[in-house]
């Protein structure tokens, strides 16, 4: 055993030292060479479509073997849509200016450096990862689940092949061939060599990496997103919000957990909302008033909610539900149960909707739209690393920018201190 997991210290040490000196290189490169890799990668992943998508059929067979729901085999799927989908990087920005004695003053985004991303389920991380990670400079060092290590691999190699083949160092990229829990741990405490780990995942492995990390950490947590639905609400609005953000794709982070729903109009909505719940199957899970409203209604999967399901992010067809006496009341509770990922409040009053934007200390908030933009693409990003919940330094979906710090560039024509 002590063997085997020396063994494992040292791959990733020289994973480690491998990306450190690709790291070196990357940060030189032009914007047109990057950008010819970028291309060169997205041409090796078209052409091995066919044998990726084996790999993730494989994944796949063994994962439905292994008892994950439904939403989560979702995640895990690739097509050749999605496939094609990750080829999307956009550019970066620099921004300059000229001091009343002549100093040029850049500050410009530089690559960080070496970045470790340890990630769970969605193969097209792999690729999402390391194509934003290259574009902007960075040598990136993965490590991926059990449940997708095949589609991982595939998807790693033709990386690789098309960053070696527009003349990239062969190490840009690096995936871990094994998930051995200890390497985690043994990534975590790398800082000589990783800049900055990116965890996404479950609250066991976040916490895993919390806990031995001696490098600055972005945590993309779980998403327990919340919408509030105010008296002041459009209730036919409201309710394709609500449907919309819980069904549509329920096995992402930004998926609606829990619905709170204002005293006066609770029961005329759930009139609305409960056959449309009711056809996706939608387990709701609600505080006395809520059951018995929907009881009342002949809601066919209801049950008691419990002080745990406020803070569950199902990534299922279930849904914790309450009935609240006011916005305050539902303001709190997104501070007490939140996530500080993605809530929404649906109401016509602006003056509630701003106090609502304000208060609300999440990632992002929203006013009348479903908790489902929360995505880089969405907002016009491009492709993303995920969706951070810290405040520093980066916050929301990650993308470019993101992945980047920054220096001043200073150009003089010999100016002194006086």
């Amino acid at each position: 055993m002590w063997a085997a997991m020396t063994e494992l210290a040292d791959l990733i040490q020289e994973y480690g030292q491998r990306a450190r000196q690709a790291a070196r290189t990357l940060a030189r490169l032009g914007t047109e060479q990057k950008d010819a890799a970028l291309c060169a990668m997205a041409d090796q992943l078209v052409a091995r479509t066919e044998g990726i998508l084996e790999a993730n059929r494989a994944d796949l067979e063994h994962a439905t073997g292994g008892g994950l729901t439904g939403a989560m085999v979702e995640r895990l799927t690739l097509n050749a849509k999605r496939v094609q989908a990750m080829e999307d990087p956009v550019g970066k920005v620099i921004k300059e200016w000229t001091r009343p004695n002549g100093l040029r003053i850049s500050k410009v985004r530089v690559p960080i450096g070496v970045i470790g991303i340890i990630y769970e389920s969605r193969p097209n991380v792999t690729c999402d990862a390391a194509v934003l990670c290259t574009k902007t400079g960075n040598a990136t060092i993965l490590r991926g689940g059990s449940e997708s290590i095949r589609s991982n691999l595939a998807i790693a190699e033709g990386l690789q092949a098309g960053a070696a083949e527009a003349g990239l160092p062969a190490d840009s990229v690096l995936l871990i061939p094994r998930t051995d829990r200890e390497a985690v741990k043994h990534m975590a405490q790398m800082d000589k060599y990783i800049d900055l780990i990116v965890p996404r995942g479950g609250h066991k492995l976040i916490e895993t990496v919390m806990e031995y990390a001696r490098m600055p950490v972005i945590k993309h947590y779980h998403g327990v997103c919340i919408t509030y639905v105010d008296k002041d609400a459009d209730l036919e609005m409201a309710v394709d919000l609500v449907v919309n953000a819980k069904t549509q794709r329920p096995g992402v982070c930004n998926a609606l957990e829990t619905v709170l729903v204002h005293r006066d109009i609770a029961k005329v909505f759930y009139a609305k909302a409960a056959g449309r719940l009711a056809e996706k199957k939608v387990e709701v899970r609600g505080d006395e008033r809520t059951r018995e409203i929907l009881e009342r209604i002949g809601y066919p999967q209801v049950r008691d909610v419990t002080e745990e399901d406020w803070t569950t992010e199902y990534l299922d067809y279930i849904m914790a539900a309450k009935v609240v006496e006011t916005a305050e009341e539902a303001m709190e509770h997104i501070e007490k149960y939140g996530s500080h990922h993605s809530d929404c409040i649906v109401t016509s009053n602006e003056e509630t909707a701003e106090e609502f934007l304000n208060a609300v200390d999440s990632a992002t908030v929203y006013w009348n739209a479903s908790t489902r933009f929360t995505d880089g693409a969405e907002f016009g990003f491009g492709a993303e690393i995920g969706i951070s919940t810290d405040k520093l330094h980066a916050r929301g979906p990650m993308a470019l920018e993101e992945l980047t710090t920054y220096k001043y560039l200073i150009r003089g024509t010999g100016q002194i201190k006086r």
